[in-house]
């Protein structure tokens, strides 16, 4: 087994991974993965989602992708990680792996899924016994470029990330990471992929260490706006061009999908910070809720803070659940961009249906009552052309394995823009920004 000592090593795990799927690059979906994305199946009560399979999109795609950032993707990969092919085929197959939920239900793929940009389509997730959480799952695709994991950021790496879901009650339901081991343990495959990877037997910490290496192989580039930014001036349409134009100006999307404000950022499309963007939060009764947070999670203990993440209402004071601080109240980390169109609903509740509702939302500065408001969050006067090509430009982020299924959902989302806009408020939008309340003492 060899260490990561430069960029080569990811490129080569990829390499061997996909190259029996892989052609001119990258996957394309097979009919049933085609098939498969859409509205999210009905459940009926206590009924898990039914379980996504392995197939081509699941592979790691070809790193010969324009827009493949290979400095970033060095820096970010932690020193002495054992991105190995062995390690992270092992890691693909625990990542559908059933037996590692509490009833047999559910695996990591049943949140994230290949077939729909590994993530599941639902407001929120269904885990185990068919339970609702609280937030909408993020996809894993170029999970690894993130500072942080979850939407409140409550840990650093994909490894904690891993673990946290597979004992979590609302998700994966074991009772413990070894209660989960001991489920494969006896599986005679999985002993020889353990010891070829690791060179040793089925343990709970290789097995986080295999499932996060095979999410750092999920690098997904390659788009249309890649193509435009590396000088193809035809790889985009007219209204994309100007929606980027508009990103980076008026929408003021850049201030939170960018690394600096003043620099645009053509690559992971998030300042890794986080925000009250005003979703969700007048619907509660925020401020009991927070003194019972900083009663209850006084000491900050992970798994305390998971449940009331994932379990309870308390899961709509964000990043505040693990600060503890006032400003972080209903704040959530800025999502990278790359695929948004088919990775629909929106925000960290999955509370918008389309990437319209999405910039309607901004467009009139929704939240204004909130008084822990992002200060950025302001009315943008944007007209309904301007919209369009800000989707459009969004649009433009989709990489080439789903452009088939982008297509069918940007003529879903079109169609539905043209009958049922929730968020639009034109009067709103193209009026002045409202003096914010003073946030109530806690």
């Amino acid at each position: 087994m060899y260490r990561v000592g430069s960029i080569r090593t990811l490129a080569t795990v990829i390499a061997i991974l996909c190259a029996c799927v892989c052609r001119q690059g990258l996957a394309a979906p097979d009919s049933s993965e085609e098939a498969a994305f859409g509205s999210p199946p009905a459940l009926a009560p206590g009924q898990a989602p039914p379980l996504p399979k392995a197939g081509p999109l699941a592979r790691p795609p070809s790193q010969d992708q324009a827009g493949f950032p290979a400095e970033l993707t060095k820096a970010v990969i932690p020193p002495g990680s054992p991105l190995t092919a062995a390690v992270a085929s092992l890691g693909e197959r625990l990542f559908f792996d059933s037996r590692l939920s509490g009833d047999g239900t559910v695996s990591c793929a049943t949140c994230h899924d290949p077939a729909r940009a590994f993530t599941d389509g639902q407001p929120v997730s269904i885990g185990i016994g068919g339970r609702a959480g609280q937030r909408n799952a993020p996809t894993i695709l170029n999970a690894l470029y993130n500072k942080t994991q979850f939407w409140d950021g409550r840990v650093n790496t994909l490894e904690e990330q891993a673990a946290l879901p597979i004992t979590n009650p609302f998700e994966m339901g074991s009772a413990s990471i070894a209660d989960a081991v001991a489920r494969i343990a006896g599986d005679a495959d999985y002993q020889q992929q353990f010891t070829s990877a690791f060179g040793r037997g089925v343990n709970a910490r290789d097995l986080l260490t295999a499932v996060a290496t095979y999410e750092r192989t999920l690098v997904s580039f390659d788009t249309p706006f890649d193509h435009f930014v590396v000088g193809e001036q035809n790889a985009i349409s007219d209204a994309a061009k100007r929606g980027w134009v508009s990103f980076n100006t008026k929408a003021r999307c850049n201030l939170c999908h960018a690394l600096t404000d003043n620099q645009r950022d053509v690559t992971v499309f998030t300042d890794n910070d986080f925000h009250n963007i005003g979703i969700g939060i007048i619907r509660h009764q925020v401020v009991p809720l927070a003194i019972k947070a900083k009663r209850e999670l006084a000491h900050g203990q992970l798994p305390d803070i998971d449940l009331a993440a994932i379990t309870s209402e308390t899961s709509v004071l964000g990043r505040f659940l693990l600060t503890k601080k006032d400003n972080d109240i209903a704040s959530f980390k800025t999502p990278d961009l790359r695929n948004v169109l088919v990775t629909a609903p929106y925000f960290h509740d999955g509370s918008q249906e389309t990437l319209w509702d999405v910039v309607d939302h901004y467009n009139k500065g929704d939240g204004l009552a909130d008084p822990w408001l992002d200060e950025d969050i302001q009315p943008l006067a944007l007209t309904e052309p301007e919209i369009d090509d800000l989707v459009a430009f969004l649009a433009s982020l989709t990489s080439p394995q789903y452009k088939e299924l982008g297509d069918k959902e940007y003529a879903r989302q079109l169609a539905l823009s043209k009958v049922n806009r929730p968020q639009r408020d034109t009067a709103r939008a193209f009026g002045p920004k409202p003096e914010r309340p003073k946030p109530p003492p806690l």
